[in-house]
């Protein structure tokens, strides 16, 4: 009997987290956050290291525990390029796909994918940065693949990505990939 009813609350239990994963879901939210370019021995918030900003908006399309998110944002990046730290900034758009696992509000997410960074700089502001995008307008801007995971905690979100330079930016006196960790908290509107 014990085996019985062992067995039956298993099954729920697999029954109840599955259909939270196989219905069909649309999120959307606001996101911020940091990303740190070097990553320092002597701590997070060490002066060596180069911390930036982002913050923006994410959507994420869902089912069968497999997802697609779509964010963008604007992100503030400091690097260092023979020996100079150059800062600039950029409308990150990035491309995810992942699954999920958990149900009733909690769970843990997985996913990777492909970003495209437009750099607004003293050449280019943000509306022609916008342009850009929406012209499919590729040339000369940088590319980078992230991976990363993340919890859910109701409409909470909290993810750690890893992002790393494809192409090279070029910076007047040299050109380096990007490759920087990103910490974000998020927050589901709906």
């Amino acid at each position: 009997m014990k085996k019985l009813i062992l067995t039956l609350a298993i099954c729920i239990a697999t029954i109840s987290l599955s259909n939270a994963q196989i219905i069909p879901s649309f999120q959307f939210g606001l996101k911020g956050g940091m990303n740190l370019t070097s990553l320092s021995k002597s701590g997070t918030f060490a002066s060596n290291n180069n911390a930036g900003y982002l913050g923006g908006i994410w959507m994420r399309f869902g089912a069968l525990g497999f997802n697609f998110q779509p964010e963008a944002y604007i992100t503030g990046k400091n690097v260092t390029v023979d020996g100079i730290e150059r800062k600039f900034t950029s409308v990150d758009v990035p491309l995810l796909i992942g699954g999920k696992i958990g149900a009733f509000g909690f769970g843990a997410r997985f996913y990777t994918g492909p970003v495209v960074s437009f750099a607004i700089n003293k050449d280019q502001n943000y509306g022609s940065a916008a342009g850009s995008i929406t012209s499919l307008n590729y040339k000369n801007q940088n590319y980078a693949w992230q991976v990363g995971t993340g919890v859910d905690i109701r409409s909470l979100s909290v993810d750690l990505r890893y992002e790393a330079g494809l192409s090279k930016q070029d910076y007047g006196s040299g050109s380096t990939k990007i490759n920087l960790f990103n910490l974000s908290l998020a927050y589901k509107l709906f």
